[in-house]
């Protein structure tokens, strides 16, 4: 008889392509996976890996019980969903992605409501970009994302996935007290060539909106420091270094000697929570999401206010409903 454990083991190895992979993403030693794997084969009656290289790769009975092994694996996620659903409890496993601009000003107090609130949640949480966190949360290797969308660019979502927006807000620029636009609120940004940038790395949201949004304004951007954090992207700002774009609730609490604007054309950036559709009612994806409302209020409170350096401002809009 096949052991579910051990069927379950390898569809995460199929998934993967590699023992490795899928040690880490079960959170298991890669002896531990192989050990399994050997047992899975006695069971089944034959061989379902062979080596490849330094690696592995499936045979054709492996293939074709990593086909079952697939949908299984889904419709035990969809019996697990669903009885959580029924007993309406916030409880178990919840695997959240994140991009980097969020987690810092987000997160622990986030995590620290969930624990004291919810304390049989157990959430963990990855960093990454859209570009690979939205492929992981259709995959089922999460189970939630926090993401950014750019009013310009806006996010551009896979089919099979609903988003909740939680805040929009103005993105501003950040420059050097002194700078030669410090005194202009909003700032124009076609009159902002010659001017060295510190933005997130190449591929990223950031970076993309950032240069598609100069170029509409006759600007070409020499970016030349690339940071994903935006507290060190303001460090080089208030060093003299360089301008940057930043949303305010990513830069809390404001750091002195930079000035902080609106733009010329307005920019804006929504937070949005992106889950499965048909779990999007979990309870534990509910108390997620008002959790990151609660602390995006916070977080925006404390944001920058455009035209000054350190400030308040007025929160910014939320979502209706």
């Amino acid at each position: 008889m096949i052991e579910w454990d051990r069927l379950r083991v390898f569809a995460v190895v199929a998934e993967h392509g590699s023992v490795g992979g899928a040690a880490a993403a079960l959170h298991v030693t890669g002896p531990a996976v192989t050990q399994q794997l050997r047992r899975l084969e006695r069971e089944a009656g034959v061989r379902l890996v062979e080596p490849d290289g330094r690696g592995i790769r499936l045979t054709a009975a492996g293939h074709v019980l990593a086909g079952y092994a697939a949908t299984i694996a889904a419709a035990v996620a969809d019996a697990e969903r669903d009885l959580a659903a029924l007993h309406d409890e916030v409880a178990g496993p919840l695997r959240i992605g994140s991009v980097a601009s969020a987690l810092r000003a987000l997160f622990p107090e986030v995590l620290g409501a969930l624990a004291v609130e919810h304390p049989r949640l157990v959430p963990t949480v990855h960093d990454g970009e859209v570009v690979d966190l939205l492929p992981a949360l259709r995959a089922r290797d999460l189970d939630a994302v926090l993401l950014e969308s750019w009013t310009h660019r806006p996010a551009r979502l896979p089919p099979g996935v609903r988003v909740t927006t939680l805040v929009t807000e103005p993105v501003l620029l950040a420059v050097p007290q002194g700078h030669r636009v410090a005194d202009r609120d909003p700032a124009p940004l076609g009159e902002l060539a010659g001017e060295v940038w510190a933005s997130s790395p190449a591929g990223t949201e950031p970076y993309e909106a950032l240069v598609q949004l100069l170029r509409a304004n006759d600007v070409e951007p020499e970016i030349r420091y690339l940071f994903a954090d935006f507290a060190t992207q303001l460090a080089l700002v208030r060093a003299g270094l360089a301008v940057a774009v930043v949303p305010g609730v990513a830069v809390t609490p404001p750091p002195e000697g930079v000035r902080f604007l609106s733009c010329a054309p307005a920019i804006g950036r929504s937070l949005v929570l992106a889950t499965r559709e048909q779990d999007a009612a979990l309870p534990a994806l509910r108390a997620l999401a008002a959790a990151l409302r609660v602390a995006t209020g916070r977080a925006i409170a404390a944001a920058p206010d455009p035209g000054s350096g350190p400030g308040i401002r007025p929160a910014a809009r939320a979502p209706s409903g």
